[in-house]
């Protein structure tokens, strides 16, 4: 059944929340299973699907696209990620593209990184009757501010304004809040001290539920991995082994055979000659 925005807010220090990405409707139908609660159409699909390099070149137009595609493979809460400049600017901006991921890609609710400079922004969205998740930690739309792909929160000056980050988006009206690459005793901090779900990424065991790209979790990358990624399978190396086998039996004439092909009822002479007489 359909989680909703009151379901996963009931979840707060009970059942783990999972949630996972997927980027289109093919990836979307594997991953929607028993237990996974919510689907993330994240802007890491710049990454994963697009080949660039970061988040940054990912639009409104590539969002909306892939998370219909993504709505079309599943029955599942979907959370749309709002990408770079889509709501940093002003606020009635925001709403309007937040809107969209509601009435053209059937999201359910949108995800939006950063804290304190935000939150006046994530509380408009709200307001306008758009659920919000909001993301803080290593947050990727920033990463050259912060110096890197790195843990986020390990000195005391980062780890208060995370803290206040947190109470700032909690305030603001956001159901839940993704902490990604925060030290494991911070995680555990805010989740205890905030009345909304915790959702986990290289955030330690206690936060409230966790999440991962499916991709990584599939194993169907090619670049390395970050340390908080767990590969449950190898389906990259199985695609390859399999493309290689099919390149070699194609050359040696073993593919195709008689089972992958069509037989004709008569032979084809017969069949030309009924032609000519017609």
């Amino acid at each position: 059944m359909k989680v909703t925005v009151k379901d996963i807010v009931n979840r707060k220090g009970g059942e783990k929340i999972i949630m996972l990405t997927a980027y289109d409707a093919g990836l979307a139908s594997l991953v929607d299973q028993d237990g996974v609660d919510l689907l993330l159409v994240g802007d890491s699909l710049g990454n994963v699907a697009l080949g660039y390099d970061s988040t940054i070149p990912v639009t409104m137009e590539m969002m909306l696209h892939h998370a219909a595609a993504v709505r079309r493979g599943s029955s599942s809460f979907i959370v749309g990620d709002m990408p770079f400049l889509s709501y940093q600017v002003e606020a009635s901006e925001a709403i309007r593209n937040s809107g969209r991921f509601l009435k053209e890609a059937g999201c359910d609710a949108v995800k939006m990184e950063g804290g304190v400079d935000i939150a006046p922004t994530a509380e408009a969205v709200v307001r306008a009757g758009i659920p919000v998740m909001g993301h803080i930690g290593l947050t990727p739309q920033t990463v050259s501010q912060l110096g890197g792909y790195r843990v986020q929160g390990r000195d005391a000056e980062s780890a208060r304004n995370l803290i206040r980050d947190a109470g700032a988006l909690e305030e603001a009206g956001v159901f839940a809040v993704v902490l990604e690459c925060v030290p494991d005793r911070l995680a555990r901090y805010l989740t205890e001290n905030l009345s909304i779900p915790t959702i986990g990424i290289g955030a330690g065991p206690d936060c409230d539920g966790q999440v991962l790209v499916s991709n990584d979790l599939l194993g169907l990358t090619n670049r390395k991995v970050p340390k908080f990624v767990k590969e449950y399978a190898a389906l990259g190396k199985q695609a390859k082994d399999a493309v290689d086998r099919f390149v070699g039996e194609v050359r040696e004439g073993q593919f195709p055979t008689e089972e992958n092909s069509f037989s004709l009822p008569v032979d084809v002479e017969s069949l030309l000659a009924e032609n000519n007489e017609t």
